[in-house]
């Protein structure tokens, strides 16, 4: 074999390695557990239990507020009970009454429910008597990742404490516009880079207490100066450069092993041509961009359906019809269920959504059902929670974070090249600094 063959066929081997390692890497689901076999058998079995009312019920996820009256749990229990629902979103609240309805309605759903927080910086960002670690923006403001990935893995201990599966966090829009009027300082910072490194070491902390994390606001809610609580706000940008920048984050989070991800209600002309079509309901941006071309396999979440964002555009029910369809997993604070499951199982029956459709989602949240523990359901223990959800270790994780976050905003002549000890907590002012996301 001469010299110039064997080269070649040595380039078309490592060609072939490399497209393998990259199309194995591609497909790899971070909602199948080590003990897959197993893990599938349940999903079978569970999903061959239930009937088509059963099935799509399991795709909802609705709010409840452990603070709030009994008329309010009522309708939250009638939907667990009537509507098989997937699972539940706790709000505003304490942690004793949260695990109490936990422990109630988990024993009257035939398949036991995920269950959900928003807590990014701590349960404290909705319940009383729990703990508040920094935000997002200070974590972004400490050298390297340890606090971050301190702080992911305490927090995800919180919610496994406290029967919480999902946590919605953490947050990596780039924030890159000072007028935006929700994300701000939920945001690590306005550097595309240091957002991916702590996002990425917040998440792997969390993940490895078993709570699975969510990236949020897909594909990126850091450049816009309006609420999408309140209305449907528009990105401007080129596709370029919104695959250049807000979607940077997303691809290494995948790459990683990130559980899941929520679509925000965005109106982006540049992926989604239809005029104020938002994001979360587009097929284009769901299963095309997401999961086709960026080959996201975990579960898919809206962002809540009743948001203003999504609820301006069509009536209940329809609007659940058509995120379904866009490509979403799960359909997050419907303000309709029973009318949306009527909707989707009458799409169903008629051809508009195959058996196929219905089945990739429900199997996919069964998977990540399993992922948490729920195929060996047990109750809360209400023993010692208050005290387990406030320690010591808390304490140690938050200080370090703090005094890592101080930031010199100027350093002229560089003067402050020394250290200072104040109320136990050790301030370093180094260098000519002149970072601004403090």
């Amino acid at each position: 074999m001469n010299r110039t063959l064997l080269q070649g066929l040595l380039l078309i081997i490592a060609f072939a390695k490399s497209y393998t390692s990259q199309a194995q890497f591609s497909s790899h689901d971070p909602l199948v557990t080590n003990d897959s076999i197993a893990q599938q058998k349940w999903v079978d079995s569970v999903y061959s239990s239930l009937n088509h009312r059963e099935k799509v019920g399991q795709l909802f996820m609705v709010d409840l507020f452990s603070n709030k009256g009994k008329a309010h749990v009522a309708a939250v229990r009638k939907l667990v009970e009537e509507q098989k629902i997937g699972g539940i979103i706790f709000s505003k609240g304490g942690p004793l009454q949260q695990a109490h309805l936990t422990n109630e309605l988990q024993g009257k759903s035939k398949v036991p429910m995920l269950i959900a927080m928003d807590a990014e910086w701590g349960l404290s960002m909705r319940l009383d008597s729990t703990y508040a670690f920094p935000w997002n923006m200070t974590l972004g403001a400490t050298p390297g990742t340890r606090s971050s990935y301190d702080v992911g893995r305490r927090i995800g201990r919180h919610c496994k404490r406290l029967g919480v599966h999902i946590n919605f966090a953490p947050d990596v829009d780039i924030n890159t516009n000072p007028d935006n009027p929700i994300i701000g300082n939920r945001s690590f910072g306005e550097d595309m880079y240091n957002v991916t490194e702590k996002s990425q070491a917040f998440m792997k902390g969390m993940q490895s207490t078993g709570t699975l994390a969510c990236a949020k606001h897909f594909p990126g809610h850091g450049d816009t100066d309006q609420d999408s609580h309140k209305t449907l706000p528009t990105v401007d940008f080129s596709a370029e450069r919104i695959d250049s920048v807000e979607l940077y984050p997303y691809r290494k989070l995948f790459k990683e092993g990130m559980a899941s991800v929520m679509v925000a209600h965005l109106n982006i002309p540049s992926l989604e041509p239809r005029r104020g079509y938002p994001t979360s309901i587009s097929e284009k941006v769901v299963t095309d961009l997401l999961k086709n071309r960026m080959g996201f396999k975990g579960l898919i979440f809206t962002d809540a359906l009743n948001m203003k964002g999504a609820s301006n555009f069509s009536e209940p029910g329809e609007i659940d019809l058509q995120a379904f369809k866009a490509g979403n997993d799960v359909l997050l604070i419907s303000e309709n269920v029973p009318k949306s499951i009527d909707k989707i199982i009458a799409a169903w029956i008629k051809g508009d959504i195959t058996d196929e459709r219905i089945e990739h989602s429900v199997k996919k949240i069964l998977k990540a059902k399993y992922a948490s523990g729920l195929h060996n359901y047990r109750p809360i223990s209400s023993f010692n929670l208050i005290a387990d959800l406030n320690t010591e270790s808390d304490e140690v994780v938050y200080e370090r974070a703090i005094s890592e976050a101080i930031t010199v905003l100027r350093n002229q002549d560089s003067i402050l090249l020394f250290f200072v000890r104040f109320e136990k907590i050790k301030f370093r002012f180094s260098g000519i600094l002149a970072r601004t996301n403090f």
